[in-house]
């Protein structure tokens, strides 16, 4: 079959093709069905996608990584340029080399060319933006047929995670679809049965479709601004009385579409005229020596493994000597709640307004289905639930559920192809 569903997704990728009619995720790196929406542009014109990509940029190798590539869909950066290697590319270009190897490596697993996709999208790339939301989908379509599919569709990703739960359900369900990801936070609510599972026309099963630009990679940069970056200067005051340091350097640092902005000479001549004029030039110099080095990256994959951690434990330490002997941070699970309770609040109340799209009451609900990586921390979790205590939860594949769907979607779209 040379159709398959493509999950591109801020934090991961997925891609899956129909085998005996059931839907089956391609090994896109050795011993894994997912890969790592990352690059990195070695110095010596090498390029690097996934695990390999983030493990050479550990290993400390010069170059330049990017990550959450998706991110910059629907936004102004998404034609701009970036220096990799010795080369400029735009971001646009980027995601294309990304997703063009992805194509390459499930062709070469399931050996034969892939023709068509159903690629998922979130409900909204963009809050409250209609043109950015088009332009974010159009770009996404020019380039999956730049790089070689004949035919592209789109599904969005809490339908399709609704398709591949819907799979083993013995009796019609009104479900909620809770798809808490990298980037955003994307819900659907959904009639499901085993009879209308085959049905090539599922519109009015879908009830409602809601969605808020949130998502993990949020959590990471509210828990960097309360816990890391203090120790480089945020917040910290100038010698000149009443002053600040400015926030801008620190707010994209935490944030990872906007890290690799940090590098460029102006940014960094700016930082050090600041650590002049600071009143704790201490706090700049270790801020210097991030960038000096470019492991701004380093900075934030610490933070997203703490995040991470705390979803398991109560307490988590970020580990920073290498910038100074004795340097970290420890963060409890309360402190995690305590800087990012305000994004966990948000992102439930989109369930009361899929509920008012769909004319129906929280006891309506026979099943709230999760997935995605974010749906992992506690007080995300909690809040969601606590918007429909009635309902059965039930937990899906957290990476998988979405690409697994996109390919079933796949499948009924274009049959036997």
């Amino acid at each position: 079959m040379s159709a398959c569903g493509l999950d591109f997704g801020t934090s991961n990728t997925t891609l899956g093709t129909s085998m005996d009619g059931a839907p089956v995720l391609t090994e896109l790196e050795v011993g894994h069905t997912t890969i790592p929406s990352a690059i990195f542009y070695e110095r010596d014109g090498a390029v690097l996608i996934g695990r390999k990509a983030i493990e050479t940029y550990v290993e400390g190798a010069p170059g330049r990584l990017m990550r959450s590539l998706k991110s910059v869909l629907g936004t102004t950066l998404i034609d701009e340029t970036t220096k990799v290697g010795r080369e400029r590319a735009s971001f646009r270009d980027v995601i294309a080399y990304y997703l063009g190897v992805v194509k390459r490596r499930a062709e070469r697993a399931v050996g034969h060319e892939l023709r068509y996709v159903v690629h998922g999208r979130p409900v909204h790339f963009v809050d409250q933006a209609p043109e950015a939301d088009r332009k974010a989908e159009q770009t996404l379509q020019d380039i999956a047929q730049e790089i070689g599919f004949d035919d592209v569709t789109f599904q969005f990703e809490p339908i399709a995670a609704a398709l591949d739960y819907e799979r083993g359900i013995s009796g019609e369900q009104i479900a909620l679809i809770a798809d808490i990801g990298g980037g955003t936070s994307d819900f659907s609510i959904v009639r499901l049965s085993p009879e209308q599972h085959r049905k090539a026309d599922r519109k009015s099963d879908i009830l409602a479709n809601d969605g808020v630009r949130i998502g993990g990679t949020d959590f990471d940069r509210q828990l960097s601004l309360g816990v890391v970056m203090p120790l480089f200067g945020y917040g910290s005051e100038m010698k000149r009385a009443g002053l600040h340091a400015p926030s801008s350097y620190f707010h994209d640092l935490a944030t990872w579409s906007t890290i690799n902005s940090m590098y460029d000479p102006k940014v960094m001549t700016q930082v050090r005229q600041v650590r002049y004029e600071a009143a704790q030039p201490e706090l700049f110099d270790r801020l210097v020596r991030v960038l000096d080095e470019q492991r701004g990256h380093t900075l934030a994959m610490e933070v997203e493994e703490a995040k991470i951690a705390l979803s398991d434990q109560r307490q988590a330490d970020i580990p920073l000597g290498w910038i100074e002997p004795g340097l970290g941070a420890a963060i409890a699970r309360s402190g995690l709640v305590t800087h990012t309770k305000q994004l966990a609040t948000r992102i439930a109340a989109r369930i009361k307004m899929c509920l008012e799209q769909a004319e129906l009451n929280a006891g309506d609900i026979d099943v709230v289905f999760l997935t995605g990586g974010s749906v992992r921390l506690a007080h995300v979790r909690k809040a969601i639930v606590a918007a429909l205590p009635a309902a059965q939860i039930i937990e899906g594949d957290t990476f998988g559920a979405v690409g697994k769907g996109l390919t079933i979607e796949a499948a009924q779209r274009y049959g036997a192809y």
